[in-house]
């Protein structure tokens, strides 16, 4: 802006300066023009006189190098010419001035150089006689005295200039000054022009507007940042040009990524090629899913593309942890086939040996067997079918309700009750500890301690042992049931607690095991927040501790 007023008043007083010099120039030349030709006219009228008293004589007479006289008969012959001989002039009959003295007693007359820089004033009278007298001058044109005061002017313009330019300087710094020093944060308190108000008035209502958009639209990034960062879902908002504009503390950690790659391209953080498909088809087609695996677990990709007024402007990126999904639906195939497979083993049995009696192909002498056989077959489907019940319960996560429980009493009428299983197979169980009591469900206590008993003493050697505990260890509840067992090998350890694993599928069957006991246990121990450590060695035996 300073710059713009600077160049206008320097044009203005260039301008004013050009047009004063071409004035003053033309001013002073048509003045001295003027005072020439009167001196002129004077002249002649002097000399006119003189030749009409003396004739040829007076002009003969007369000594000037600037004036100069011409005396031309009636016809147009030069009687004499006080620069040239007059015998050698041309006829002056069609001179202008000539014609016009001829006519109107005086005429007068002005003719130029072929290089337009001296021009010739004539004057002519006539006289008694009729005859001419005219008198002549040569006089410089305009441009001769433009080219004389050349210096002058160009003195005079290069200080003009440099005082308009200091001027102009000053002029334009003292008007920007009070434009300069405006406080558009409260337009109302400048000290300006008068003129400014108007738009000073408009500045500050569109500043109010602006500062409530401002604040709208930062409440409303607020409450999305603490959306997004709450979500359990990796969110991710590119682009058109695949640049992230957000990305929430999930996404960050699914792609393993920092805060400061906002701002750059997808592909920095998740180079995976399916994944840069997917956001490629959606931003063409408006939509697109995919699964990755990132450490383990399972994800579901879902990107959809975003418009604005008819353009594609980005794309949204939304991860879903499915691992609990996956790993529930995989567990639901798992559970349905080995349901079938262990509830078929024991029915087939039964209407094997049903078949047999039936048929009469059993003797009287071996009813007995098969018909033990087939309650004790019963029985196992009882039990699986029993076992199938408490994990679906424990799955449905049912509410139960929570009371004080002494865990030591719990885990004392466990062992009472396997004390004679024990005994039948050559085992002794024991239990060690003090009364502690916690908040927990006795029924799913009492399932948990009767299953780690159990299984101890199943998979325990002749004359071994099962030792329970209940101690308190801090600000935990702590039962431990320690076996002299078999032991566990370290590959099958992870497993254990899943349905229907079995570590020795021709063992278990001996031992009359539905393969659920530490699935349940795993389940209850859940539901009851409390934590299952496990050691175990090959040929050394087992202690499992459970803690809440």
């Amino acid at each position: 802006m300073t710059k713009k007023i600077f160049r206008s008043i320097m044009i203005v007083a260039l301008a004013i300066l050009m047009a004063s010099i071409v004035i003053i120039m033309g001013c002073l030349y048509r003045y001295f023009s003027d005072v020439q030709e009167r001196q002129l006219e004077d002249e002649l009228t002097l000399a006119a006189t003189g030749v009409e008293k003396s004739g040829q004589e007076y002009l003969e007479d007369l000594q000037s190098r600037q004036y100069r006289l011409t005396w031309v008969a009636d016809n147009g012959t030069v009687l004499y010419d006080t620069f040239s001989d007059e015998k050698s002039m041309e006829n002056h009959a069609d001179r202008i001035e000539i014609q016009e003295a001829m006519q109107n007693s005086k005429g007068k007359s002005t003719r130029y150089s072929t290089t337009l820089l001296e021009k010739t004033l004539y004057y002519a009278q006539r006289l008694k006689d009729g005859s001419v007298l005219r008198i002549s001058v040569k006089s410089v044109t305009i441009w001769v005295l433009v080219l004389g005061m050349m210096q002058p002017i160009m003195i005079v313009l290069v200080v003009a200039f440099i005082l308009s330019g200091v001027l102009a300087s000053r002029i334009s710094k003292h008007i920007m000054e009070p434009l300069d020093c405006l406080d558009l944060e409260k337009p109302l308190e400048n000290d300006t022009y008068e003129e400014l108000a108007p738009l000073l008035n408009r500045i500050n209502k569109q500043r109010r507007q602006i500062d409530l958009q401002l604040s709208e639209l930062q409440r409303k990034n607020d409450e999305f940042t603490q959306i997004t960062r709450s979500m359990t879902e990796g969110l991710v908002l590119l682009n058109e040009n695949n640049i992230i504009l957000s990305i929430n503390p999930a996404a960050l950690s699914l792609f393993r990524a920092e805060r400061s790659c906002k701002g750059k391209d997808f592909l920095t953080i998740e180079r995976s090629h399916d994944v840069s498909n997917a956001v490629q088809s959606a931003l063409r087609n408006g939509h697109s899913e995919i699964r990755i695996e990132r450490e383990g677990k399972e994800y579901q990709l879902h990107v959809n593309r975003i418009e604005s007024n008819g353009a594609v402007i980005g794309a949204v990126v939304l991860a879903f942890d499915r691992t609990e999904a996956a790993f529930a639906e995989r567990n639901r195939k798992e559970f349905t086939a080995n349901v079938s497979h262990e509830l078929k083993t024991p029915l087939q049995s039964i209407m094997g040996s049903a078949e047999l009696i039936e048929n009469g192909l059993v003797k009287t002498e071996d009813m007995p067997r098969f018909v033990g056989h087939i309650r004790t077959e019963a029985e196992r489907l009882l039990t699986l079918i029993e076992d199938i019940i408490r994990l679906s319960r424990l799955d449905e996560e049912n509410e139960m309700p929570f009371e004080d429980v002494d865990l030591y009493e719990v885990a004392d009428e466990v062992v009472s009750r396997l004390k004679n299983i024990a005994a039948a197979k050559n085992i002794e169980i024991s239990i060690v500890g003090e009364s502690v009591y916690i908040k927990s469900v006795k029924q799913l206590l009492t399932e948990t301690i009767f299953n780690l008993c159990d299984n101890a003493i199943k998979y325990n050697r002749d004359g071994g042992i099962v030792a329970v505990s209940v101690n308190r260890m801090k600000d935990k509840a702590v039962v431990s049931v320690k076996d002299s067992g078999i032991g566990i090998s370290p590959e099958h350890q992870a497993k254990i607690f899943e349905r229907f694993y079995r570590v020795d599928k021709s063992r278990s069957k001996e031992s009359g095991g539905t393969g659920l006991g530490l699935s349940i246990v795993k389940h209850a121990v859940q539901h009851l927040n409390g934590k299952i450590d496990l050691q175990s060695k090959v040929g050394e035996g087992t202690t499992i501790q459970v803690s809440f």
